[in-house]
């Protein structure tokens, strides 16, 4: 259970952390009495920090060092000292002119990635729209020739699923489109994973005299429910939390860069759960051993999900160490899946 802390504490936590941010070396009395003056003697100061030290909020790397904080230092900072504020007017037009124009999902969501990284000088993670939690918005069957057409399969996210069919010569023109008709009025905007094996028979049954046709072109669907589909995760900036001081580490080095080579892994990163800080509404701050993978145990990640109106399609996410600029990082992916929102709903 997190100690309370009186006001004398909880300010030179907040100060410590910030000084810690800036400079990534541990912090002392003096630093904090010279640089922001809190009106007590350096010898109170030792004492407020030593107790703090004891509840576990700060840690010293040796005895004639300054301190710096733990995990659970961060955490309280995080839940309870950081400031809501926002991206500059430069910052906002950089993202938005960035993903104005686009009109392909994967390009989009590319583009927002690195722009996050350049940003947040940080490496950032984007977990791009998974296809069964897309809609399904139409379906066409286009003749090839007078044996063969084309069924297409589109979604509300772009994605496109296509498959050649054989087109019995018994069936009109238009009675192929009243079929395309039905189909599209029966399924518009269900999600993939909602065209169930159980909605598929009971198509089939209401158009029994066209099932030659049917059977072919559900076999797309059936094909698409049972696929096996992993999101893709784009990253931005990989090397950006290798420039951190903390990481300079041959092996931490490895460690890092093997890792963004395993989607898997990232993608499990991303789609895990973790606590949500009270300062920062839907955004998701998880810091050291909060994650699941022993590579980010030295690092925080911070994540937000992006819509399509009331329906959660992928996740915003920046890593960087502990020692992360908390407070300009949550802005930043809160414009960042703001501006994703109003592009795909686009």
């Amino acid at each position: 259970m997190t100690q309370q802390l009186n006001g004398r504490k909880k300010k030179l936590l907040e100060l410590i952390v910030n000084e810690y941010v800036s400079t990534a070396e541990p912090v002392g009395s003096r630093t904090i009495s010279r640089r922001y003056p809190m009106g007590v003697s350096s010898a109170t100061l030792r004492n407020e920090m030593a107790d703090l030290e004891e509840l576990g909020y700060l840690e010293q790397p040796h005895t004639s060092a300054g301190r710096r904080p733990t995990q659970k230092g961060y955490r309280y900072y995080v839940d309870k000292l950081l400031k809501t504020s926002s991206i500059t007017e430069e910052e906002e037009k950089v993202i938005q002119n960035s993903l104005a124009k686009m009109n392909e999902v994967e390009h989009i969501i590319s583009v927002a990635s690195r722009v996050l990284s350049q940003i947040t000088s940080y490496t950032s993670l984007i977990l791009g729209p998974q296809f069964k939690k897309s809609a399904f918005n139409q379906l066409r069957i286009l003749p090839l020739d007078d044996n063969k057409g084309l069924v297409v399969m589109i979604t509300n996210m772009g994605f496109v699923k296509n498959k050649v069919i054989e087109l019995p010569r018994s069936l009109s023109g238009a009675e192929l489109q009243q079929v395309v008709q039905y189909l599209n009025k029966k399924m518009y905007g269900l999600t993939i994973d909602q065209v169930t094996e159980s909605l598929i028979k009971e198509l089939k049954r209401d158009l029994f005299n066209r099932i030659e046709l049917l059977e072919q072109a559900f076999l797309l669907l059936e094909e698409s429910l049972n696929e096996e589909e992993r999101a893709r995760v784009f990253l931005g900036g990989t090397t950006n939390i290798l420039n951190q001081p903390e990481f300079k580490d041959v092996n931490k080095i490895k460690q890092f860069l093997s890792l963004f080579e395993q989607e898997d892994l990232l993608f499990n990163l991303l789609e895990g759960e973790g606590d949500v800080c009270e300062s920062s509404g839907d955004v998701v701050v998880k810091i050291g051993r909060e994650n699941p993978l022993e590579e980010v145990h030295e690092c925080a990640l911070v994540t937000a999900s992006y819509m399509i109106g009331n329906r959660t399609i992928g996740k915003v996410g920046v890593l960087g160490p502990t020692r992360m600029d908390y407070d300009r990082v949550l802005a930043v992916v809160r414009a960042i899946t703001i501006h994703l929102n109003r592009v795909l709903e686009r």
